[in-house]
């Protein structure tokens, strides 16, 4: 019998440090009610100096591993989602695997941004599935924060994100009565530079001057309108996708955990397939954007909320730049 993925315990962290938006508009031409209205974002956490996305990765993954009943010298592989590594390189994965303690099992780094949880949990599914690892940590972790220009220049980027992280457990399980039922990826590059952070990259010589930092070259760049209007239609494509493949009716499913992009996409999804709100889990408000984190650290609220219990079908399901779009089918 082919074993199932299971995720066995969930954990999350985010930085002491709350943000708020009347702190933002101290620093740029922006209010709490135009975010609130846009967004449905009131705060978010920022990581004091020197601390980096693998510092975060490791708490929320003792958090996880705490809440597993499993010790770090368990696992056989770890799986890192982030699309703010500490370095350039080496991944972030590894120097997570060196602060658990451990020495040689592998560590990659997985790089599709909103998306990232969702393709690394479907990584971590394929290997327990064909029997190459038992047991697997995958976190998403992101440090945003010194990467935003804190001015009115920077502000439609800026206002969006956060910092945190959220890490499972993933186990072979063999019983047959849940776990990860399907995993659904997807990507159509033509878009990427609707949502992009183009520089520093290889395609320019040199990479950085002085020049992109005085023009904000080096700020993130997001067409708002595309990335509202694809994200809506993609979500539900890839939850659909999910039910459909596992003949799952959405009534069926106790929770839809979406990535915490914009409180609009979700409401807008839930109303798509006629929920209520409280069936679409949102923690926006008290974190903004954590692309990669958002997922996990979402799930593990909602698992320690008592809103995600045995047997529950929940939905998994994100979109982010490349474009890329994912779900996940989970019983839990």
């Amino acid at each position: 019998m082919t074993p199932r993925s299971r995720i066995i315990g969930t954990g999350f962290y985010v930085p002491e440090k709350v943000v708020t938006n009347f702190d933002l508009e101290k620093l740029m031409d922006t209010s709490d009610q135009w975010i609130r209205e846009r967004t449905g974002i009131v705060e978010r956490r920022f990581v004091e100096p020197g601390v980096g996305t693998s510092d975060l990765a490791l708490e929320a993954s003792k958090n996880a591993l705490k809440n597993a009943g499993t010790a770090a010298e368990e696992l056989d592989f770890i799986i890192l989602a982030t699309l703010s590594p500490d370095y350039c390189f080496p991944g972030s994965a590894c120097l997570l695997q060196t602060k658990l303690g451990l020495k040689k099992i592998g560590a990659l780094d997985v790089r599709t941004q909103c998306t990232g949880f969702i393709y690394a949990l479907s990584i971590a599914d394929q290997y327990i599935k064909t029997g190459m690892y038992n047991k697997i940590l995958v976190v998403g972790a992101e440090v945003h924060s010194n990467a935003l220009e804190m001015s009115t220049r920077g502000r439609d980027i800026s206002v969006l994100f956060g910092d945190g992280a959220g890490a499972v457990v993933v186990e072979a399980d063999e019983s047959g009565n849940g776990g990860i039922l399907s995993t659904h990826l997807h990507a159509d590059g033509k878009y990427a530079r609707e949502l992009m952070g183009e520089h520093p990259g290889s395609i320019r010589h040199p990479r950085v001057t002085p020049e992109m930092l005085d023009s904000g070259e080096l700020n993130a760049y997001m067409n708002g309108r595309a990335v509202f209007k694809h994200a809506v239609v993609r979500f539900c494509e890839a939850i659909e996708e999910a039910l459909k493949t596992n003949n799952v009716d959405i009534q069926s499913v106790r929770l839809i955990i979406p990535h915490q992009a914009n409180v609009r996409i979700t409401e807008a999804v839930a109303q798509r397939f006629g929920l209520t709100l409280e069936r679409v889990y949102s923690n926006i408000h008290k974190y903004g954007n954590t692309t990669a984190a958002s997922i996990p650290i979402a799930l593990a609220e909602a698992v320690a909320e008592g809103k995600v219990k045995q047997g529950d079908n929940i939905v998994l399901v994100a979109f982010g730049s490349g474009f890329t779009w994912a779900s996940a089918l989970i019983k839990w």
